[in-house]
């Protein structure tokens, strides 16, 4: 699918303007929907996100065998399923059959795996944003990247603000890249090693994710004075939180929906 709207995306794409352009996203992110108050990567855990106040969202993204992007974080289904075995080795039909709410509480018995199909229907119909990401079966990164490009391409074609893929894999990042150059991405991080810059520019993000401990004045300000937006993970106490509101960073994901009213700025 090709862009239809280069003016748009030109303010994502382009490094020497990311500063400059409104950052379209909200500063506080639920992760995984609602962090651990729901089903993980549920519309469950999205609807209860919501009913705290928040607007934007982080789901992690896989294929199933028939390449299908569906929401889990695990490789393996056990922990959040009734299933067994690898997620990615099954057919949708049979994965969204599966119990994805019983592991939590007996309040959410019978919640089903979401498509992301179904949570971008979710997500547009209510104004909410949606931070994808992507999460390979290992050995399928550069499949799954260009799958949930080209899926998000297709399920926000037309939308004014296009959800930000990120990755801990910067092969499911390049494949997102080649299939569809407009969309906003960000590398995920949990160190930052030699090259993590130079790796964010070859991939042309717009923003790098980090472990929040990483941030300090230094890196924030070698991030964001290269073009990037740094946003931070998982955030769960409020002198986590303020210390990055403080150092001036530009996203946090947070499990404590509960915790933090996302319109405040701590």
């Amino acid at each position: 699918m090709k862009n239809r709207f280069p003016d748009r995306v030109a303010a994502f794409t382009t490094k020497s303007r990311c500063l400059m352009t409104p950052w379209p996203y909200p500063r506080w992110i639920a992760h995984r929907g609602a962090g651990k108050l729901a089903p993980e990567n549920t519309l469950a855990a999205f609807r209860l996100g919501a009913a705290h106040g928040y607007r934007m969202f982080e789901c992690d993204v896989k294929l199933s065998a028939d390449g299908v992007p569906f929401l889990m974080h695990d490789t393996s289904l056990e922990r959040t399923t009734s299933g067994h075995g690898i997620g990615g080795d099954l057919p949708w039909e049979a994965l969204s059959r599966l119990d994805a709410g019983s592991w939590h509480s007996r309040a959410y018995a019978g919640e089903p795996l979401a498509s992301l199909d179904n949570v971008a229907r979710y997500c547009q119909r209510n104004g909410y944003f949606l931070n994808i990401e992507i999460k390979p079966t290992p050995g399928l990164e550069a499949q799954t990247g260009n799958a949930v490009a080209d899926a998000a391409a297709r399920l926000w074609e037309g939308a004014a603000v296009p959800p930000l893929l990120t990755s801990f894999q910067p092969d499911a990042l390049q494949a997102a890249r080649a299939a569809q150059p407009w969309l906003p991405r960000g590398l995920l991080l949990d160190s930052l090693g030699p090259d993590w810059l130079e790796t964010a520019l070859t991939l042309d993000c717009v923003a790098v994710v980090c472990d929040h401990a990483l941030w300090d004045r230094a890196s924030v300000l070698q991030t964001q004075s290269a073009g990037f937006r740094a946003l931070s993970y998982t955030v769960n106490d409020e002198s986590a939180a303020r210390r990055l509101i403080d150092l001036g960073t530009d996203g946090i994901i947070t499990d404590r929906v509960d915790l933090f009213a996302p319109t405040s700025g701590a």
